[in-house]
């Protein structure tokens, strides 16, 4: 998994700091969030980490399992919340299903993703897939 740290000067004078990878897996995008989330000062509350290991975890699952891969995993924090944007090559929106309560096909991940974030965008990017755009506030 590639990543790189950035931190740059937003035009109010706030600094941001910027995460971005490429996991593989959910257990990557897991060790990412820990990771960036250790720099912030100050640091988000533990329910606030939790809920972005639940978030991310479920939005890379999804890419993975529906889209075949990640483009990317960008992490943002400033000092209202911790924006989440996962992008990854399939153009298709994510879609309510009724949860199935035997386990076998899902449909717990979106709704969760949508209760656990402030808020949720979906949107095309310029390759032709999609990039999904969550903020989970701090």
């Amino acid at each position: 998994m590639n990543d790189r740290m950035l931190m740059t000067l937003s035009p109010d004078g706030e600094t941001r700091t910027d995460f971005v990878c490429r996991p593989e897996r959910a257990a990557n995008a897991r060790d990412a969030i820990s990771s960036f989330v250790a720099l912030l000062n100050p640091a988000p509350a533990a329910h606030v980490v939790q809920n972005l290991l639940l978030l991310v975890t479920e939005l890379v699952t999804n890419a993975l399992r529906h889209a075949g891969s990640v483009t990317s995993l960008r992490l943002t924090a400033d000092r209202t919340g911790v924006h989440v944007r996962v992008a990854d090559p399939s153009p298709a929106h994510p879609q309510d299903r009724t949860p199935d309560l035997t386990g076998r096909t899902g449909g717990f991940g979106w709704p969760m993703v949508q209760r656990l974030a402030q808020e949720v965008t979906v949107r095309g990017s310029a390759d032709g897939g999609k990039i999904i755009l969550a903020t989970v506030l701090r």
